[in-house]
Protein backbone atom coordinates (compact mmCIF):
# COMPACT_ATOMS: atom_id res chain seq x y z
CA UNK A 1 0.00 0.00 0.00
CA UNK A 2 2.28 2.76 -1.31
CA UNK A 3 5.41 1.50 0.99
CA UNK A 4 3.41 3.13 4.15
CA UNK A 5 2.39 1.37 7.47
CA UNK A 6 -0.71 1.19 8.37
CA UNK A 7 -1.55 0.65 12.08
CA UNK A 8 0.14 -0.06 14.96
CA UNK A 9 3.41 2.14 14.34
CA UNK A 10 4.12 2.00 17.79
CA UNK A 11 5.85 -1.21 17.07
CA UNK A 12 5.89 -1.26 13.23
CA UNK A 13 7.83 1.87 12.30
CA UNK A 14 11.12 1.08 12.11
CA UNK A 15 12.42 4.34 11.79
CA UNK A 16 12.16 7.30 14.37
CA UNK A 17 10.97 10.01 12.41
CA UNK A 18 7.74 10.09 10.67
CA UNK A 19 4.12 9.22 10.77
CA UNK A 20 1.94 5.89 10.03
CA UNK A 21 -1.48 6.03 8.62
CA UNK A 22 -3.75 4.86 11.85
CA UNK A 23 -7.70 4.69 12.63
CA UNK A 24 -7.75 6.45 15.99
CA UNK A 25 -10.08 4.72 17.82
CA UNK A 26 -7.57 1.51 17.30
CA UNK A 27 -3.69 0.05 17.89
CA UNK A 28 -1.02 0.11 20.58
CA UNK A 29 -1.60 3.41 22.51
CA UNK A 30 2.20 4.86 22.55
CA UNK A 31 2.30 8.85 22.78
CA UNK A 32 1.46 9.89 19.70
CA UNK A 33 2.33 6.42 18.24
CA UNK A 34 5.29 6.83 18.59
CA UNK A 35 7.95 3.79 18.38
CA UNK A 36 8.10 1.82 21.51
CA UNK A 37 11.68 1.53 21.99
CA UNK A 38 14.40 1.59 24.72
CA UNK A 39 17.28 2.42 21.78
CA UNK A 40 18.86 5.75 22.52
CA UNK A 41 20.16 6.05 19.94
CA UNK A 42 19.61 9.31 17.30
CA UNK A 43 16.93 10.27 19.43
CA UNK A 44 15.94 14.01 20.52
CA UNK A 45 12.91 13.40 23.01
CA UNK A 46 12.21 10.56 25.29
CA UNK A 47 8.94 10.31 26.47
CA UNK A 48 8.24 8.60 29.40
CA UNK A 49 5.97 7.47 32.50
CA UNK A 50 6.30 7.37 36.50
CA UNK A 51 3.08 6.23 37.27
CA UNK A 52 3.24 7.15 41.10
CA UNK A 53 0.35 8.60 43.29
CA UNK A 54 1.35 7.62 46.51
CA UNK A 55 2.61 11.02 47.13
CA UNK A 56 -0.69 12.92 47.24
CA UNK A 57 -2.25 14.65 49.80
CA UNK A 58 -5.99 14.44 48.65
CA UNK A 59 -7.73 12.00 45.88
CA UNK A 60 -5.35 9.43 44.65
CA UNK A 61 -5.56 8.17 40.86
CA UNK A 62 -2.87 10.11 39.12
CA UNK A 63 -1.01 6.13 38.82
CA UNK A 64 -3.50 6.09 35.89
CA UNK A 65 -2.39 9.55 34.13
CA UNK A 66 0.38 8.27 32.16
CA UNK A 67 -1.68 5.45 30.09
CA UNK A 68 -5.01 8.25 29.90
CA UNK A 69 -2.17 10.76 28.48
CA UNK A 70 -1.18 7.94 25.91
CA UNK A 71 -4.40 7.06 25.05
CA UNK A 72 -6.11 11.01 24.44
CA UNK A 73 -3.34 11.60 22.06
CA UNK A 74 -4.81 9.62 19.01
CA UNK A 75 -6.24 12.46 17.79
CA UNK A 76 -3.36 14.85 17.63
CA UNK A 77 -1.63 11.95 15.51
CA UNK A 78 -3.86 12.26 12.91
CA UNK A 79 -2.94 15.71 11.38
CA UNK A 80 -0.64 17.98 11.33
CA UNK A 81 -0.86 20.01 14.52
CA UNK A 82 -2.53 23.47 15.10
CA UNK A 83 -1.43 26.33 14.77
CA UNK A 84 1.65 24.86 13.80
CA UNK A 85 1.30 23.47 10.55
CA UNK A 86 3.47 20.58 10.58
CA UNK A 87 3.88 17.36 11.77
CA UNK A 88 6.81 17.56 14.33
CA UNK A 89 8.03 13.99 13.21
CA UNK A 90 9.16 14.76 10.21
CA UNK A 91 12.37 16.56 12.31
CA UNK A 92 12.18 15.42 15.61
CA UNK A 93 13.04 12.05 16.72
CA UNK A 94 10.89 11.14 19.23
CA UNK A 95 10.52 7.20 21.13
CA UNK A 96 7.66 6.17 24.20
CA UNK A 97 10.27 4.55 26.21
CA UNK A 98 7.52 3.25 28.31
CA UNK A 99 6.57 3.65 31.78
CA UNK A 100 9.56 3.79 35.01
CA UNK A 101 9.35 0.79 37.22
CA UNK A 102 9.52 0.92 41.18
CA UNK A 103 8.49 -0.88 43.82
CA UNK A 104 5.28 0.26 45.47
CA UNK A 105 5.37 -1.50 47.66
CA UNK A 106 9.03 -0.27 49.16
CA UNK A 107 7.72 3.54 48.79
CA UNK A 108 11.70 4.25 50.19
CA UNK A 109 12.92 3.40 47.23
CA UNK A 110 11.22 5.05 45.05
CA UNK A 111 12.70 8.24 44.59
CA UNK A 112 16.10 6.88 44.09
CA UNK A 113 14.76 4.35 41.01
CA UNK A 114 12.69 7.60 39.26
CA UNK A 115 16.24 9.56 39.62
CA UNK A 116 18.27 6.58 38.30
CA UNK A 117 15.32 5.78 35.65
CA UNK A 118 15.97 9.73 34.24
CA UNK A 119 20.00 9.10 34.42
CA UNK A 120 19.76 6.34 32.15
CA UNK A 121 18.32 8.18 29.59
CA UNK A 122 20.12 11.65 29.93
CA UNK A 123 23.40 10.67 30.55
CA UNK A 124 23.45 7.86 27.96
CA UNK A 125 21.98 9.89 25.09
CA UNK A 126 21.90 13.73 23.98
CA UNK A 127 18.00 12.88 23.67
CA UNK A 128 15.65 15.71 26.42
CA UNK A 129 12.72 13.95 28.76
CA UNK A 130 9.06 15.02 28.28
CA UNK A 131 7.95 12.48 30.95
CA UNK A 132 4.55 12.23 31.88
CA UNK A 133 3.26 12.12 36.22
CA UNK A 134 2.08 10.42 38.23
CA UNK A 135 2.12 12.65 40.82
CA UNK A 136 4.59 16.37 41.27
CA UNK A 137 6.43 14.73 43.28
CA UNK A 138 8.20 12.96 40.36
CA UNK A 139 9.24 16.23 39.27
CA UNK A 140 11.62 16.74 42.78
CA UNK A 141 14.08 13.00 41.17
CA UNK A 142 13.40 14.30 38.23
CA UNK A 143 15.25 17.88 38.82
CA UNK A 144 17.82 15.63 40.95
CA UNK A 145 18.64 13.60 37.56
CA UNK A 146 18.52 17.15 35.23
CA UNK A 147 20.68 19.27 37.62
CA UNK A 148 23.35 16.27 37.68
CA UNK A 149 23.67 16.37 33.97
CA UNK A 150 23.20 20.12 33.19
CA UNK A 151 24.58 21.23 36.51
CA UNK A 152 22.86 22.93 39.53
CA UNK A 153 20.59 25.55 39.84
CA UNK A 154 18.67 25.20 37.05
CA UNK A 155 15.87 27.49 36.73
CA UNK A 156 12.31 26.09 37.17
CA UNK A 157 8.70 27.08 35.25
CA UNK A 158 6.51 25.52 37.13
CA UNK A 159 2.67 25.77 35.77
CA UNK A 160 0.07 24.91 39.24
CA UNK A 161 -2.44 25.91 41.09
CA UNK A 162 -0.04 25.14 44.20
CA UNK A 163 3.35 26.70 44.52
CA UNK A 164 4.62 23.29 46.43
CA UNK A 165 7.24 24.60 48.82
CA UNK A 166 5.85 24.04 51.95
CA UNK A 167 8.16 23.18 54.64
CA UNK A 168 9.45 19.36 54.72
CA UNK A 169 12.70 18.26 55.67
CA UNK A 170 12.16 14.70 56.61
CA UNK A 171 14.94 13.42 53.86
CA UNK A 172 12.82 10.20 52.68
CA UNK A 173 9.12 12.18 52.84
CA UNK A 174 6.85 11.46 49.68
CA UNK A 175 4.91 14.47 49.30
CA UNK A 176 3.90 16.33 46.06
CA UNK A 177 3.65 19.54 48.07
CA UNK A 178 6.99 19.85 49.13
CA UNK A 179 9.30 18.77 46.88
CA UNK A 180 10.59 22.68 45.88
CA UNK A 181 11.01 23.30 49.44
CA UNK A 182 13.37 20.70 49.15
CA UNK A 183 15.02 21.25 45.55
CA UNK A 184 15.63 24.85 46.98
CA UNK A 185 17.09 23.96 49.81
CA UNK A 186 19.25 20.92 47.77
CA UNK A 187 20.30 23.82 45.93
CA UNK A 188 18.96 22.55 42.15
CA UNK A 189 16.43 25.49 41.56
CA UNK A 190 17.72 28.83 41.78
CA UNK A 191 14.41 30.77 42.90
CA UNK A 192 15.54 33.99 41.19
CA UNK A 193 15.08 32.40 37.96
CA UNK A 194 12.34 30.86 38.56
CA UNK A 195 8.56 31.19 37.61
CA UNK A 196 6.08 29.62 39.07
CA UNK A 197 2.70 30.51 36.95
CA UNK A 198 -1.25 29.93 38.12
CA UNK A 199 -0.57 29.61 41.85
CA UNK A 200 -4.04 30.26 43.86
CA UNK A 201 -3.05 29.02 46.99
CA UNK A 202 -1.52 30.05 49.49
CA UNK A 203 2.29 29.88 51.21
CA UNK A 204 3.31 32.21 53.96
CA UNK A 205 6.54 31.77 52.79
CA UNK A 206 7.37 31.30 48.72
CA UNK A 207 11.01 30.74 48.99
CA UNK A 208 11.78 33.57 47.33
CA UNK A 209 10.24 32.26 44.12
CA UNK A 210 8.55 34.93 41.33
CA UNK A 211 4.78 34.37 41.54
CA UNK A 212 2.54 34.79 38.63
CA UNK A 213 -1.00 34.16 40.27
CA UNK A 214 -3.32 33.51 38.18
CA UNK A 215 -5.41 36.27 39.05
CA UNK A 216 -2.51 38.37 37.52
CA UNK A 217 -2.27 35.87 34.25
CA UNK A 218 -6.07 35.58 33.52
CA UNK A 219 -6.16 39.64 34.15
CA UNK A 220 -2.91 40.25 32.09
CA UNK A 221 -2.87 37.63 29.62
CA UNK A 222 -1.10 35.65 27.95
CA UNK A 223 1.76 38.21 26.48
CA UNK A 224 2.62 40.10 29.37
CA UNK A 225 2.88 36.59 30.89
CA UNK A 226 5.28 35.16 28.65
CA UNK A 227 6.94 38.56 28.63
CA UNK A 228 7.33 38.06 32.40
CA UNK A 229 8.70 34.96 32.10
CA UNK A 230 11.19 35.64 29.69
CA UNK A 231 12.02 38.48 32.08
CA UNK A 232 12.82 36.07 34.97
CA UNK A 233 14.44 33.16 33.60
CA UNK A 234 16.61 34.43 30.67
CA UNK A 235 19.05 31.88 29.08
CA UNK A 236 19.22 29.60 32.08
CA UNK A 237 18.88 26.41 31.60
CA UNK A 238 15.00 25.40 32.73
CA UNK A 239 13.02 23.06 33.36
CA UNK A 240 9.25 23.35 32.79
CA UNK A 241 6.66 21.18 34.60
CA UNK A 242 3.01 21.48 34.14
CA UNK A 243 0.79 20.09 36.40
CA UNK A 244 -2.53 20.06 34.77
CA UNK A 245 -4.57 21.30 37.81
CA UNK A 246 -2.99 24.96 37.21
CA UNK A 247 -6.38 24.69 34.33
CA UNK A 248 -9.05 25.73 36.22
CA UNK A 249 -11.61 22.47 37.17
CA UNK A 250 -13.97 23.64 34.08
CA UNK A 251 -11.31 22.71 31.93
CA UNK A 252 -8.84 20.29 34.01
CA UNK A 253 -11.91 17.99 36.48
CA UNK A 254 -9.58 15.29 36.58
CA UNK A 255 -6.88 16.12 39.13
CA UNK A 256 -6.23 15.11 42.68
CA UNK A 257 -6.47 18.78 44.38
CA UNK A 258 -8.48 20.89 42.16
CA UNK A 259 -8.76 24.52 43.04
CA UNK A 260 -11.55 27.10 41.10
CA UNK A 261 -9.97 30.49 39.30
CA UNK A 262 -7.16 28.73 37.39
CA UNK A 263 -6.26 29.49 33.46
CA UNK A 264 -8.25 28.50 30.56
CA UNK A 265 -7.19 26.28 28.21
CA UNK A 266 -6.36 28.44 25.44
CA UNK A 267 -4.36 31.06 27.98
CA UNK A 268 -2.17 27.91 29.36
CA UNK A 269 -1.40 26.63 25.59
CA UNK A 270 -0.77 30.33 24.07
CA UNK A 271 1.76 30.72 26.97
CA UNK A 272 3.16 27.15 26.26
CA UNK A 273 3.25 28.02 22.44
CA UNK A 274 5.53 31.20 23.25
CA UNK A 275 8.11 29.60 25.05
CA UNK A 276 10.70 28.65 21.74
CA UNK A 277 13.60 30.77 23.08
CA UNK A 278 14.19 29.62 26.18
CA UNK A 279 17.00 26.81 26.97
CA UNK A 280 14.79 23.99 28.07
CA UNK A 281 16.48 21.00 29.50
CA UNK A 282 13.53 18.64 29.94
CA UNK A 283 10.32 18.93 30.78
CA UNK A 284 6.79 17.36 32.51
CA UNK A 285 3.25 17.11 32.68
CA UNK A 286 1.78 15.66 35.67
CA UNK A 287 -1.44 14.90 38.18
CA UNK A 288 -3.62 13.75 35.31
CA UNK A 289 -5.94 11.76 37.80
CA UNK A 290 -8.34 9.55 34.74
CA UNK A 291 -11.01 8.52 37.79
CA UNK A 292 -11.99 11.94 38.29
CA UNK A 293 -12.45 12.83 34.34
CA UNK A 294 -15.26 13.75 32.60
CA UNK A 295 -14.99 12.48 28.54
CA UNK A 296 -11.06 12.75 28.89
CA UNK A 297 -11.11 16.62 29.30
CA UNK A 298 -8.61 16.68 31.13
CA UNK A 299 -6.11 13.93 29.71
CA UNK A 300 -6.84 15.56 26.09
CA UNK A 301 -5.76 19.00 27.38
CA UNK A 302 -2.85 17.14 29.27
CA UNK A 303 -1.82 15.62 25.60
CA UNK A 304 -2.09 19.19 23.68
CA UNK A 305 0.10 20.74 26.52
CA UNK A 306 2.68 17.45 25.82
CA UNK A 307 2.42 17.96 22.03
CA UNK A 308 3.32 21.90 21.95
CA UNK A 309 6.34 20.40 24.27
CA UNK A 310 7.63 18.51 21.55
CA UNK A 311 6.92 21.36 18.75
CA UNK A 312 9.07 23.73 20.65
CA UNK A 313 11.52 21.21 20.58
CA UNK A 314 10.88 20.67 16.74
CA UNK A 315 11.61 24.16 15.88
CA UNK A 316 14.40 24.40 18.12
CA UNK A 317 16.60 21.80 16.24
CA UNK A 318 15.33 23.40 13.10
CA UNK A 319 16.43 26.30 13.95
CA UNK A 320 19.90 25.26 15.59
CA UNK A 321 20.61 23.11 11.87
CA UNK A 322 19.74 26.43 9.82
CA UNK A 323 16.51 25.50 8.75
CA UNK A 324 13.50 27.72 8.44
CA UNK A 325 11.00 28.09 11.75
CA UNK A 326 7.55 27.52 11.42
CA UNK A 327 5.75 29.50 14.05
CA UNK A 328 2.24 30.01 15.86
CA UNK A 329 0.08 32.29 14.21
CA UNK A 330 -2.83 34.27 15.09
CA UNK A 331 -5.27 35.84 13.64
CA UNK A 332 -8.43 38.39 14.33
CA UNK A 333 -11.74 37.05 14.01
CA UNK A 334 -12.74 37.08 10.10
CA UNK A 335 -9.13 37.00 8.65
CA UNK A 336 -7.96 35.02 6.48
CA UNK A 337 -4.84 32.76 7.41
CA UNK A 338 -2.06 32.28 4.57
CA UNK A 339 -2.57 29.49 2.97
Amino acid sequence: MNGKIYGDGAFRRETLQGSTIENTYAGALSFMRRRYTRDLAGVDVVVSGVPLDLATTFRPGARLGPAAIRAASVQLAELNLFPWGFDPFDDLAVIDYGDCWFDAHQPWTIRETIKQHALDIITNSNAKMLTFGGDHFITYPLLQAHAEKYGKPLSLLHFDAHCDTWPDDAPESLNHGTMFYKAIKDGLINPHTSAQVGIRTWNSDFMGMNMLFAPWVNENGIEATVKRIYDIIGNHPVYITFDIDCLDPAFAPGTGTPVPGGLNSHTALGIIRALGNLNIVGMDVVEVSPAYDNAEITAIAAAHVAADMLCLMRNKKVESGGGAVTVPFFRQAGEICPN
